[in-house]
């Protein structure tokens, strides 16, 4: 049974074996990896776990006091399967990127566990007291077309940015 838990260093051979999966690059939505991260050592895996764990802190403050970010990893028998961010805020990051953003690694897609994700954090939203959420996602991305509209998100439009056409998606809980 998958479970939604904070990032910890315990799991840094599991994640590194996930991000392996994903090939070179930061295009793990849900895991707040930035560019600055270091994240094969245990020393700099370890600093990028303790900002994450910042980051949910709900007095931690994030571009200017706008948002914050709860960052959980989908776990399944000790298996890092994806991540999943839920950014509480309306920053211009935020009106991007949505509230919610995921990822599940290559070798578990398509059995549903982005939809399990998914669902998972609209319910820890709704005990924050969030009520309306936006999800994005690119254009081409049938699946994550499909896991949005399965879990109840309404499509609004397509919009034009810098990084290509997102799809835009709104939750109400």
């Amino acid at each position: 049974m998958p479970r939604l838990i904070a990032p910890t260093v315990r799991l840094h051979d599991a994640w590194l074996e996930a991000h392996a999966e994903w090939g070179p690059g930061l295009h793990e939505d849900g895991f707040g990896l930035s560019a600055s991260d270091e994240v094969d050592s245990p020393a700099g895996f370890a600093a990028w776990v303790a900002r994450l764990a910042g980051q949910s802190d709900p007095a931690c403050t994030i571009d200017a006091g706008r948002h914050r970010c709860t960052y959980r990893w989908i776990v399944e028998d000790e298996r890092v399967l994806g991540g999943i961010a839920l950014r509480d805020g309306d920053d211009a990051y935020v009106r991007w990127a949505g509230h919610i953003g995921y990822g599940i690694r290559p070798s578990a897609r398509r059995g549903g566990l982005g939809a399990w994700a998914l669902g998972s954090i609209l319910g820890e939203a709704r005990e924050l007291g969030m009520n309306r959420l936006l999800a994005v996602c690119a254009v081409g991305n049938a699946a994550s077309v499909r896991t949005i509209e399965r879990c109840g998100g309404v499509f609004e439009r397509i919009e034009e940015t810098g990084s290509g056409p997102l799809r835009r998606y709104w939750f109400s809980l």
